[in-house]
């Protein structure tokens, strides 16, 4: 058994079962990872991988302990490089986040600004999806942080710290109804066409649920990942835009009137989410104190203890 078929099998996962995308992803030949795969098999005396012909169609249920197993191993394999790192190489690593697009667009700059300062030497990357797909890459290893807003709280594999807390506002064009017709109400926001983001009304969202409970079912006619999307078609006429307070920039946006909407939703709390098993550089917790001051090492380290 080797840790670079342990390396095989969690990427042909990762993959859904597509050995040649795996074999792009690790650098070396499709027939190398199937090869692999086959001798690690055949040492443990078990099927990881259903097979049809020779297209892996699924995993065996033995083989999904493995997987999980195999995972954990990766992952603390990366931790004692990181460990290496912290002391042999102190200024230098790689740092990826996992945000959306507002926390990146909006709320991030000023952070990534500040840290780009402090650790010259760190490659950063900034990886885009909605929320759920920024918890799942901080999940799986792909991103060391993520930062977004309701799902990635409720992932057990993360811890998950609260950042800041925000609320939504309404954008229309300066001539729409909505600017005379008094307090903003669900029910007026409901008779519009609206363009929100794409996970405000899936699963049990407090959005969703706040429409739902309120006996209405508003009128989604175009979702975006990106504030600036919506604001777009706002512009356009195409429908009113619902979106955090924080998207809505004065002056790029004045040609777009804001109507506050915290009134009818609770507000929202941004997390920032890390591994429980994660071993974190010197410029992780760098990072996080600069998004969440009052999480210093201390106490993400505190955190960290408590979970796990």
């Amino acid at each position: 058994m080797k840790l670079h078929q342990l390396r095989y099998l969690h990427e042909v996962a990762h993959q859904n079962l597509n050995i040649t995308n795996a074999a792009e992803a690790l650098y070396t030949s499709q027939p190398g990872v199937s090869k692999q795969i086959q001798l690690f098999e055949e040492e443990i005396g078990l099927q990881i991988f259903q097979r049809t012909g020779k297209r892996l169609t699924g995993i065996t249920e033995p083989g999904e302990q493995i997987l999980t197993l195999a995972a954990k191993v990766i992952r603390d394999v990366e931790n004692i490089k990181r460990v290496a790192d912290e002391f042999g190489n102190v200024e230098t690593g790689t740092f990826t986040i996992a945000t959306t697009h507002t926390q990146a667009r909006y709320k991030l700059p000023a952070a990534v600004k500040s840290f780009m300062s402090n650790y010259p030497k760190v490659k950063l990357n900034i990886h885009q999806g909605n929320p759920l797909q920024v918890a799942e890459q901080v999940a799986s290893g792909e991103a060391d942080i993520g930062i977004a807003t309701e799902s990635i709280s409720s992932f057990e594999s993360l811890l998950c710290l609260p950042c800041y807390q925000w609320n939504r506002c309404v954008v229309v064009p300066k001539d729409h109804p909505l600017l005379t017709d008094g307090v903003l109400t669900l029910e007026k926001l409901a008779s519009y066409p609206l363009i929100t983001y794409d996970f405000a009304f899936t699963g049990g969202t407090l959005v969703s649920k706040i429409f739902s409970d309120a006996g209405l079912s508003p009128n989604v006619v175009l979702t975006a990942i990106d504030a600036d999307v919506i604001k777009t078609y706002v512009a356009l006429g195409l429908g009113v835009g619902l979106l955090a307070n924080m998207a809505y920039d004065s002056e790029r946006d004045a040609h777009l009137v804001k109507i506050d909407a915290s009134h009818l939703f609770p507000d929202s709390t941004t997390y920032l989410g890390v591994r429980k098993d994660a071993f974190l550089r010197s410029y992780m917790y760098g990072f996080i104190e600069l998004i969440a001051p009052h999480f210093n090492r201390a106490a993400v380290n505190a955190a960290l203890k408590v979970s796990s």
